[in-house]
């Protein structure tokens, strides 16, 4: 059964399914150096800059749990330029987010007073810009109006690790930590908003495979700082250059609502004797 907790977040959640998966495409040198300098290492470990802009579409499909009994699917797929479409079923209610690549979004949440396809709100419409592009925040960065710095050196769960420090456009500061050995993505650590709340977060990326010569992490597990909840995103499949169909982009129907649940049989009257 769906915690009233978790069915608030629902919609949360959603908005950052993209953003963990742009997340995978990162790596770092093991020297402190120029932005740049760790940028170039990056790009080469995780297949080059020109395989990551070859990629025109991508699909991931998995499971999301936050602990036993409560998991479900969900599905991903973006496509040049920041088209989206992302969807996530939970006990049979599924939430919806499409983006168009151009200025118009829509949400579906169920657990909503009046559940409806709604048109993205304007904090929503700030961010799509990173939950829609899968070369992620450090290719091109520039362009994009993010800053980044050196930030420190730190070991992640015993593993020497270099941190990045990002400002996006909007002002978010998050950190990127980099293995120093391998230069893959060991961490991210930023805030989330949940509901009207801000809370510090941090999600650990593991579970790195070779999809048509880039490398991804198939295993994301992310938490609240100081909670003990542990919520999985387990990718089962990551597709790239697969074929999408551009409505799947635009305003989504909603899926027709639940039947009622079927209820016992009455029980039979004993028969006199």
């Amino acid at each position: 059964m769906l915690r009233p907790r978790h069915a608030a977040h629902m919609e949360s959640i959603m908005r950052k399914l993209a953003f963990l998966f742009l997340s995978v495409l990162l790596a770092l040198p093991a020297a402190a150096q120029s932005a740049d300098d760790i940028l170039a290492k990056y790009l080469a470990a995780r297949g080059g800059l020109d395989k990551i802009k070859a990629v025109q579409s991508e699909r991931v499909t998995g499971t999301i749990s936050f602990g036993p009994g409560e998991e479900g699917p969900f599905v991903v797929e973006r496509a040049r330029t920041l088209k989206m479409h992302m969807e996530f079923n939970l006990n049979g209610q599924v939430i919806i987010r499409t983006y168009d690549g151009r200025s118009k979004g829509w949400t579906y949440n169920p657990f909503a007073p009046n559940p409806s396809v709604q048109p993205m709100t304007e904090a929503d419409l700030r961010s799509i810009f990173e939950e829609a592009d899968f070369d992620g925040p450090f290719v091109d960065y520039k362009s994009k109006g993010n800053q980044i710095e050196f930030a420190d050196k730190e070991d992640v769960e015993e593993k020497p690790a270099y941190k990045l420090k990002l400002t996006n456009r909007n002002g978010d500061v998050s950190y990127y930590f980099f293995d120093a050995a391998t230069h893959l993505l060991l961490k991210w650590q930023g805030i989330r908003k949940l509901g009207d709340k801000e809370v510090p977060w941090v999600s650990f990326f593991r579970d790195f495979r070779e999809v048509n010569g880039l490398k991804y992490p198939f295993l994301i597990e992310s938490e609240e700082v100081g909670a003990e909840n542990v919520q999985k995103i387990t990718a089962e499949k990551i597709e790239v250059n697969v074929p999408i169909d551009e409505t799947r982009f635009g305003k989504p129907n909603p899926p027709p609502p639940l039947p009622p649940p079927a209820e016992p049989p009455a029980a039979e009257s004993p028969k006199p004797n």
